[in-house]
């Protein structure tokens, strides 16, 4: 039964990468921001995804911001856009850093100017960034080293390298460096964050093939609120499409306080594929 659920969950792995590979070319061009979608429909929906459309109107109101991973485009969100959009969240966005660059400090700087453009944008003070891969790296240096706390409510990371990862060696660039367990950056990012105002959610798949070892995706950081999911048997591109993570991150997403505060999270939690 184990080797036939590996088979499936590696057979959606090349399904999804194939797919995405035709979709990569139409993510290349910066996203465009669009007015926040009105008068959905909600046939839809089940009863407990309309009670939190009728229910957490500032919840699901809050901006969603989608960061993609290491050389990729805003196409990998193609189906967590759409679930989100259909569970009621009416502002997601996504941006695109430049597959050249070099520096993850550089590439937060640049994910600082797009937040600061779309609270002006929207009149939201805080959002939520759901991130893949280098994604998250990126946007937990912003979080914790350039206060960008102020701004974000929750942070969501798909499989991303928070202690390095040993694949990082094979690539010799001066980014792929910052991503080795014990860099300088890492070393850097991982110091303590007292006061952080941002919760982090950090899904990982004890099976992912591009963060070595898996467990190096979960986060243990003095100063943040984190939660940590752990999914069974999922490759690292699948991460973004499943349902079930498209499902935790919008149920995690309509849990804040009217202040706009982090609610208590438990850490540790064991989740697995719908």
């Amino acid at each position: 039964m184990a080797s036939v659920q590996a088979a499936v969950f590696a057979a959606v792995e090349v399904v999804w990468a194939t797919t995405h590979i035709s979709l990569y070319p139409f993510g290349a061009r910066a996203p465009r921001r669009g007015s926040p979608r009105h008068g959905y429909r909600v046939e839809h929906l089940n009863p407990v995804q309309r009670g939190m459309l009728v229910n957490a109107v500032t919840e699901v109101g809050t901006p969603i911001l989608l960061l993609h991973g290491l050389a990729d485009n805003h196409s990998i969100f193609t189906l967590m856009r759409r679930g989100l959009l259909r569970r009621g969240f009416s502002r997601v966005f996504a941006m695109n850093y430049s597959v050249r660059t070099r520096d993850v400090r550089t590439a937060a700087a640049q994910l600082a100017e797009e937040v600061e453009a779309i609270v002006e944008e929207t009149g939201y003070e805080r959002i939520h960034i759901v991130a893949h891969s280098l994604g998250g790296v990126v946007a937990r240096y912003y979080v914790t080293r350039l206060g960008g706390d102020e701004r974000v409510h929750t942070l969501a990371t798909l499989g991303s390298p928070h202690t390095g990862t040993l694949a990082a060696y094979l690539l010799p660039t001066s980014l792929t460096r910052q991503l080795r367990p014990g860099s300088g950056l890492m070393q850097e990012l991982n110091q303590p964050a007292p006061g952080c105002r941002t919760r982090v959610i950090a899904i990982w798949s004890d099976t992912d093939e591009a963060v070595v070892p898996a467990v190096n995706a979960s986060l243990h950081q003095d100063g943040v609120t984190t939660t940590n999911i752990r999914m069974h048997g999922v490759g690292h591109l699948s991460l973004p499409i499943l349902p079930s993570v498209v499902h935790e991150i919008a149920t995690r997403l309509t849990q804040i306080d009217s202040e706009g505060a982090p609610t208590a999270s438990v850490t540790d939690i064991t989740s697995r594929q719908a």
